[in-house]
């Protein structure tokens, strides 16, 4: 994503979803610590509430940066490849075709953990236990989507992602 650009709509989205996660459990921790401390008992579904926000918070945080290309990137070694334009395509469709695999993959395994999760209930809260490996397969289908559509399509890697190459 450019520094000139202004973020998409799901972006947006993806950034108050996250703003909410991390507020919601930054305020049951101070409850939490709060009581724990100076009272002498806590509320045990905070640390249930904060896993599951926080697993919630990372996938929506990785699915958003996969677009605008701030994930980690090998820069130097690849900005070095751009007078080599045959190597350059081939390493494009090498990385993508890694990540589609990477999805595949993780998707996989994510589904069998929400498969499992369809039989239980979390012991403090109650919520069903597929909710907590749901968003790691949510994000597996929609990073591996995007990577596919840029490797069907044969897109560029994009530099303008406003990184320094370090």
């Amino acid at each position: 994503m450019s520094s000139n650009s202004s973020p998409s709509r799901s972006q947006s989205i993806a950034h108050v979803l996250m703003a909410v996660c991390l507020g919601v459990m930054a305020v049951a921790v101070f409850f939490n610590v709060v009581l724990r401390y100076g009272f002498g008992s806590g509320i045990a579904a905070s640390e249930e509430l904060s896993r599951l926000l926080f697993v919630w918070m990372v996938f929506i945080g990785a699915t958003a940066a996969y677009p605008a290309g701030e994930h980690m990137a090998f820069t130097s070694f690849v900005a070095g490849l751009r007078q080599h334009p045959k190597t350059m395509q081939a390493l494009t469709v090498l990385i993508r075709a890694l990540v589609v695999l990477s999805c595949v993959l993780l998707g996989r395994g994510a589904w069998q953990q929400v498969d499992v999760g369809f039989a239980s209930n979390s012991v403090v809260l109650g919520y069903p236990n597929w909710l907590l490996p749901l968003p790691v397969l949510l994000s597996s289908l929609a990073i591996g989507l995007m990577a596919l559509k840029e490797l069907t399509q044969n897109m560029p890697v994009d530099f303008d992602h406003g990184v320094d190459v370090e």
